[in-house]
């Protein structure tokens, strides 16, 4: 199976509170498939979102070796991996690398799969793109915010 995943991260203030949104979309024969998460930060980074969003994304996925296709407007995320530079941070363990915690857990998840990365500019009306956006800054209102434990503690972004 073929599995889309649109995904974006917001942060107001940065750092400030923030959020994440993802809309997962596959096929199955004539029955198309949509689900959306996300979840909100009471201080992180845009870029932690931006990463969050991808792992939510990959880690919602129930089987192993799924075609995955992300959409992403961050930069970060998309050349990170798709220039290769988060492999060789992984080489060099990370060292003073931002968001290695965030990094090593979308390694995890990434390795499951078959994922590629579509680089897409972000409030370019983008229909999926543009709903992640809205689920992300929804989720950076609502009233219970998780904690993002490693980026408070000053080890993140």
């Amino acid at each position: 199976m073929d599995i889309t995943i649109y995904t974006d991260g917001s942060s107001r203030g940065n750092p400030g509170p923030g959020g994440y949104g993802v809309v997962l979309m596959a096929e199955v024969g004539d029955k198309a498939y949509k689900k959306e998460l996300s979840r909100g930060y009471r201080l992180t980074t845009n870029n932690r979102m931006e990463l969050l969003a991808v792992i939510a994304g990959l880690e919602a996925l129930k089987n192993e070796g799924e075609n995955v296709c992300v959409y992403s407007d961050s930069r970060y995320v998309v050349d990170s991996v798709e220039k290769g530079w988060v492999f060789d941070w992984e080489k060099k363990g990370f060292k003073n690398k931002k968001n290695a915690d965030l990094w090593m857990r979308f390694l995890k998840a990434y390795r499951r799969h078959k994922v590629s990365f579509v680089w897409v500019k972000g409030h370019a009306m983008v229909e999926m793109n543009e709903l992640c956006d809205r689920l992300a800054v929804a989720a950076s209102k609502a009233g219970e915010l998780s904690a993002d434990t490693v980026f408070e503690a000053g080890m993140g972004d």
